[in-house]
């Protein structure tokens, strides 16, 4: 990427742009932005899980160093009576509210596992505990309390930390407590786990469920790591800039691709889960797609067709949903009709002058197609292609020319649940309709915007 490049689309600062310039320092960088980073010992938490068995002077050195605002203990029956005795007096600052999850059996996974599961989203819901806010503490646990505790905490937490013993360890951070040299070890689960989840929400958003993917999307930003928040952050955006499109928001929806492109090129730069640079030229081509519309001043604007034809590919294609396509696409026709009409004539079908009209069609549009409620005149779908055929219009005679193959096409339209009947529009309908609209309007579906494909 060239340095002009940098200075017009993504605006970095002089500093960001010596080290774009410098391989060296960007791959410094590299490591810096997108692995997980090393979390500051004395950063308060909000939620802590310690498990506890018999180690109150290390129970203690983790309370006091996380300064937790909430915090639950994961014990045996049997050590209870110790962490009132032994740890709270160690404690120097006391959170301000805590409880104890106890299991019956701290060798039994399942029993240890039902212990925490019956309890503890209830009690974090309690709390208002977000996702990602919850550490947990695996020092004083049994491999069967670490077992089931890393996997019912799964959901809420985002740091994982254990005091281990120093000998043969050479990463970590060396501490010394009550005489003992232990290593301070913590990483976050969620950091490798998050590949699971992002192909679930790329699945969700490849199926048009642009919602559910978002929202995958802002939970993993929520889990993982900050270094890769921002990326998890873009996708969801991205997501929900895709579902205000479907939903004809195309401001909205322009808004928000343009910012997920940006960070998801900052992303791409540092490397980015595989398959992020494939996706950005679609992404950037779907944002001037937008663009244009939005910025076109025009009262009937041309890239609505083209929309609407897409909606209706991908609402027979992808959904499946035939109704909606024959809806999508019978609309499409007529906002063809607009657009030809407007542009060439200066004629809106909305708020026509019967004088605008051939002599043909005055004296029914001053009869038939005056609108009690605004007392405007408005024009019907075939009035509209029988004027641009009756004004000379190339394309409105090829309606004409078509008329026979097309009307029992749009009776289908017609009679369809989501048209004016009660009968469910067949496939082959809508494929028959796509045929000859995308025919009749001259567009090609190649010229159709195209929802990106995720594959990451």
């Amino acid at each position: 990427m060239t340095e002009e490049f940098w200075r017009k689309s993504m605006r970095l600062s002089p500093e960001r742009q010596e080290l774009c310039a410098n391989p060296r320092s960007l791959k410094r960088l590299r490591r810096k932005c997108y692995s997980p980073p090393i979390m500051p010992p004395d950063t308060p938490v909000k939620a802590l899980i310690l498990a506890f068995t018999d180690a109150p002077a290390l129970a203690a050195y983790v309370i006091n160093r996380l300064q937790p605002e909430l915090l639950c203990f994961f014990v045996p029956e049997s050590a209870k009576a110790q962490v009132e005795s032994a740890v709270q007096p160690l404690v120097r600052q006391m959170p301000k509210r805590w409880d104890w999850v106890v299991t019956p059996d701290p060798a039994d996974v399942i029993a240890c596992h039902q212990a925490l599961s019956r309890t503890i989203h209830d009690l974090f819901r309690t709390w208002a505990v977000q996702m990602g806010e919850v550490v947990v503490d695996l020092t004083g646990a049994t491999p069967a309390m670490a077992a089931a505790l890393a996997t019912a905490s799964q959901p809420w937490t985002s740091r994982v930390i254990s005091l281990v013993d120093a000998e043969g360890r050479e990463e970590g951070e060396a501490i010394a407590i009550g005489g003992l040299t232990k290593y301070w070890l913590q990483g976050n689960p969620w950091d490798e786990a998050a590949v699971v989840v992002r192909r679930e929400a790329s699945d969700a958003f490849n199926h048009g469920s642009f919602k559910a993917a978002a929202t995958l999307f802002h939970t993993l930003e929520a889990r993982v790591s900050g270094g890769q928040k921002p990326l998890y952050r873009a996708l969801g955006e991205l997501a929900l800039g895709y579902g205000l499109w479907e939903q004809f928001h195309y401001r909205q929806a322009w808004e928000k691709l343009k910012g997920s492109l940006k960070a998801l090129d900052m992303a791409s730069l540092w490397g980015g889960p595989p398959g992020l640079k494939a996706l950005l030229p679609l992404i950037k081509a779907n944002s001037g797609f937008l663009e244009k519309l939005v910025l076109d001043p025009a009262d009937v604007k041309e890239g609505v067709v083209l929309d609407l034809l897409a909606h209706a590919h991908r609402r027979a294609q992808v959904d499946h949903d035939h109704e909606r396509a024959m809806v999508a696409l019978v609309r499409a026709l007529e906002a063809c009709a607009q657009r030809q009409l407007f542009k060439q004539y200066k004629i809106k079908s909305w708020d026509v002058r019967p004088e605008q009209l051939p002599e043909s069609l005055r004296e029914t549009c001053r009869t038939s197609y005056l609108d009690d409620v605004d007392g405007k005149y408005k024009l019907p779908l075939q009035s509209q292609w029988r004027a641009l055929a009756d004004l000379g219009d190339p394309m409105g005679q090829a309606f004409l020319r078509d008329w026979p193959r097309m009307k029992p096409l749009l009776d289908a339209a017609n009679h369809a649940v989501l048209g004016h009947g009660f009968e469910a529009v067949k496939g082959e309908r809508v494929q028959q309709l796509s045929d000859v609209v995308m025919k009749l309007t001259g567009v090609s579906e190649s010229s159709l915007p195209k929802f990106p494909t995720l594959s990451l």
